[in-house]
């Protein structure tokens, strides 16, 4: 079967291998939709910060064979199924650090989640790994769930009300799932900015506030125009553009939020005015990754039809094709999420 690689910097390789075996309490799925996400790109492209390097880390599709003791699933079941999974029981899952659990980024899929055919081990079956999808779910639209997840829970670490205000930088494919997000909690002021002129004009078609590029000398006063003088309460970093962290210390209000979204680059260093981030009382969060409950209420939020994920999908490509949707991916000039297929019929 088909299964997809990084051969080296800059290089993907669709490569022949075996069929994965089946353990007695994992499970066989075979990919119908896998989202290509900007931390596959980080690995292809750039320098990623985390061990794992294999591709495909949004994928959905259907089982096709269970083993001997799982109980909960069965064949022709449609599915989500997450990479990494954690133990519910660590120091750090106690106090609410899922993705900081060891056995989280210890876990993964098999051979990796852009293949024609994938195990989810037992652990991950066992361990809230694997999500039935509803019939009215696509399998594209289930593929957005991790990304999702990965959103809801920066959502989950700070606190906003209704009719606050939101500078979101970056407006990649999570950077409008934050812009929808905005709308699901109630904010009324949404700010985009990207160096991109085809993702900005994308974004104005959600009805924000104001779309503006990053060079853009005014942009701070567009914002004090729409907050009485005052800044926006958060400021989310969806790229790993750490000039965006500059930006974002710069615009938030007095007491506000910035939330570090974005993937860096490994080793990436910042020089900030502390001065500036003590006398405003700014709060300075990362968001890394998702748990299991970040992604079933990103399930609820795209069966309820809260946040339209599929609106944002552009291309989609053959799994046999992967090297091109990643290269097209990376360069971003006139894409937003890009869904990878399986164009293998089922047996």
């Amino acid at each position: 079967m088909k299964a997809a690689f990084v051969k080296g910097p800059s290089q993907v390789e669709i490569r022949i291998v075996e069929k994965p075996i089946v353990g007695s309490g994992d499970i066989l799925v075979k990919m119908q939709a896998c989202g290509v996400c900007g931390s596959d790109l980080e690995k292809i492209y750039g320098q990623y910060t985390q061990p794992s390097m294999r591709l495909g880390h949004e994928p959905s599709g259907i089982i096709i064979e269970v083993g001997k003791s799982v109980k909960n699933f069965k064949k022709g079941d449609r599915v989500f199924a997450h990479h990494h999974v954690p133990c519910y029981s660590c120091h750090y899952c106690l106090h609410g650090n899922e993705t900081m659990c060891k056995k989280y980024s210890e876990t993964n899929l098999l051979p990796c989640g852009l293949a024609e055919e994938f195990v989810v081990p037992e652990w991950n079956v066992l361990h809230e790994g694997v999500i039935k999808i509803p019939d009215s779910m696509t399998f594209e639209e289930a593929a957005m769930i991790e990304p999702l997840a990965c959103c809801v829970r920066s959502w989950n670490k700070i606190q906003v009300t209704k009719g606050d205000s939101v500078a979101i930088f970056g407006m990649g494919p999570t950077g409008m799932m934050h812009v929808m997000l905005s709308k699901v909690y109630g904010l009324s002021d949404i700010f985009c900015f990207d160096v991109n002129d085809f993702r900005l004009n994308f974004a104005k078609k959600f009805g924000i506030t104001h779309a503006i590029k990053s060079a853009d000398p005014d942009a701070y006063n567009k914002i004090l125009s729409k907050t009485q003088n005052r800044g926006v309460d958060v400021a989310i970093v969806a790229t790993g553009n750490l000039d965006a962290v500059t930006q974002a210390i710069e615009f938030v209000r007095k007491g506000g939020t910035v939330v570090l979204f974005g993937v860096p680059t490994k080793d990436a260093k910042l020089l900030v005015d502390m001065s500036k981030v003590y006398s405003k009382e700014i709060t300075i969060t990362p968001s890394y990754a998702a748990s299991d409950s970040d992604t079933l209420n990103a399930l609820k939020l795209i069966q309820e039809g809260k946040t339209n994920v599929k609106s944002i999908i552009t291309h989609k490509f053959d799994l046999a094709d992967s090297h091109n949707a990643l290269e097209y991916a990376h360069q971003g000039n006139d894409s937003m999420k890009i869904i990878i297929t399986n164009s293998e019929t089922l047996n």
